[in-house]
């Protein structure tokens, strides 16, 4: 039986469809939070604060687990135990139970908020709004025919949608490489 003013998991997630948006951003604004999410990510959602905190402390200080010092865990164990956990919990993003976190499906709504850009690279919509430019400049000028037709008119056309399919397909796997609780270590949101 639940306290008054208290509700199971189960509650929550049937009571709110997602997670509004400015609640979404205040989650994500914190490194801490978003590497807890990426370790519990990589534990098939399911994780003891012990292990986290190590594996939060060893992100932070860009070390192993195995060299992380007691102050360093200890520093990372109490912020997760007295903020950020319950700060998770309370917006459904987790379950947080007697030292044991575990990912809810609301943890899902994240997901899309956390497109990455690589510090070297352009938005996606721009690189397609360039690629867009590009190909219907080169179309047009097949049209008007600018272009000699050596090659056939329908290659041209085959060619812009190559590009815009190996652009997709590129665009798809780096956003699954940069999710979080893909790979080793978070992405960088630097």
């Amino acid at each position: 039986m639940l306290m008054a003013g208290t509700e199971s998991t189960e509650e929550r997630e049937s009571s709110a469809a997602s997670i509004p948006k400015d609640d979404v951003f205040e989650l994500l604004s914190n490194h801490r939070r978003r590497y807890a999410l990426h370790a519990i990510k990589q534990t098939d959602g399911s994780s003891e604060l012990s292990d986290l905190a190590e594996q939060v402390a060893a992100w932070e200080n860009d070390k192993p687990q195995s060299e992380i010092t007691s102050s360093e865990r200890h520093r990372v164990y109490t912020s997760m135990q007295q903020t950020h956990l319950p700060t998770m919990d309370e917006a459904g993003v987790i379950d947080y139970d007697n030292g044991t976190v575990t990912l809810t499906s609301q943890a899902a709504d994240l997901d899309i908020y956390m497109d990455v850009v690589p510090q070297d690279s352009i938005p996606w919509g721009q690189y397609y709004l360039g690629l867009g430019i590009v190909c219907a400049g080169l179309l047009l000028a097949v049209a008007v025919d600018l272009i000699p037709p050596i090659i056939p008119d329908i290659a041209w056309g085959l060619l812009a949608v190559a590009l815009f399919l190996g652009s997709a397909l590129y665009h798809v796997w780096q956003s699954r490489k940069l999710r979080l609780g893909a790979g080793d270590k978070p992405p960088d949101m630097n």
